[in-house]
């Protein structure tokens, strides 16, 4: 692989990164100049995977093109006999591939995000909180840890919190976007505790407009979920402490963000079938000014 090529295939992952919308920055210039690119070909590969899963266009070949995303990944990062590595296929792997070996990235957290994608199209409903948070531990905190990975910290401690806002920012997203995955047939609120509040999948279909007794009992479930998901944020927040520059810049973007998205909820009085929330361009200008007060 020459490098005009190894650099096309990062300008092209850095494409897809610029060219998503999330409630959180990614490879922002917030970041270290030589770490955007490494950031942007993780970000790709995980998009790619989630696009596969989630997007009707691919429907009925999700799980194929899962499966091929998978051996893509496994054949990529295979030494080949001279040392040098064998890749020969989609850009994307020719970025990461090069990434894995250069911050020598465990394998595994990748191979994680794909496991989750899979859960995506195979599992639609979730027993209790613990099934939750395995889903959650696969699909969202094997991100943070490359992030703090490719930064050179490998403290499990400093993992853990990670793991905590990489979670909390899932759940606040779950949470947002509540009425569009009942629309694909997917519930991530934990039947054990939609049963303890009294609130059935037939409510959640009948939901919007509603003010009557079954509203207040699904505004209470929403109210606990909320709470737990700001408990999480809080958990992860002393990470910040420990990280500096536009690193830090960018974990406090991404608590601020999470935890706006939850205000928002709470402003409607947790009624996210009619009031979905998200960040503005003028929002997302206002957080970074509050993540850069000390």
């Amino acid at each position: 692989m020459t490098e005009e090529a190894l650099q096309r295939a990062y300008r092209y992952c850095e494409w897809i990164t610029a060219h998503h919308y999330e409630n959180f920055p990614v490879a922002s210039r917030l970041l270290p100049r030589a770490l955007r690119p490494d950031v942007a070909a993780v970000y790709a590969f995980a998009r790619s995977a989630d696009d596969f899963a989630d997007e009707a266009r691919y429907h009925g070949r999700s799980l194929e093109l899962l499966d091929q995303w998978r051996e893509n990944l496994r054949t990529s990062v295979v030494p080949d006999p001279a040392g040098s590595g064998t890749v020969r296929f989609h850009p994307i792997f020719l970025a990461l591939s090069h990434t894995v070996r250069r911050h020598d990235l465990p394998v595994q957290l990748l191979d994680d995000l794909l496991t989750a994608f899979t859960m995506d199209v195979t599992k639609r409903r979730y027993a209790d909180w613990p099934d939750l948070m395995n889903y959650c531990k696969h699909s969202a905190n094997p991100v943070g840890r490359l992030v703090l990975l490719l930064s050179r910290i490998r403290d499990e401690e400093l993992h853990a919190r990670s793991d905590d806002i990489c979670t909390a920012l899932q759940l606040a997203n779950h949470w947002q976007d509540l009425r569009i995955d009942l629309g694909r047939d997917i519930l991530y609120i934990p039947q054990d505790l939609m049963r303890s509040f009294g609130v059935t999948e037939g409510d959640l279909g009948k939901m919007a407009p509603r003010t009557d007794e079954t509203y207040d009992r699904f505004r209470l479930l929403m109210k606990e979920l909320v709470a737990r998901t700001r408990a999480l944020f809080d958990s992860g927040e002393p990470l910040t402490r420990h990280l500096k520059g536009g690193l830090r810049l960018e974990i406090k973007l991404t608590l601020l963000g999470g935890r706006t998205i939850l205000d928002r909820i709470e402003a409607a009085d947790y009624d996210v079938f009619r009031h979905r929330p998200a960040l503005s361009v003028t929002d997302k200008l206002c957080l970074l000014t509050r993540a850069l007060l000390p």
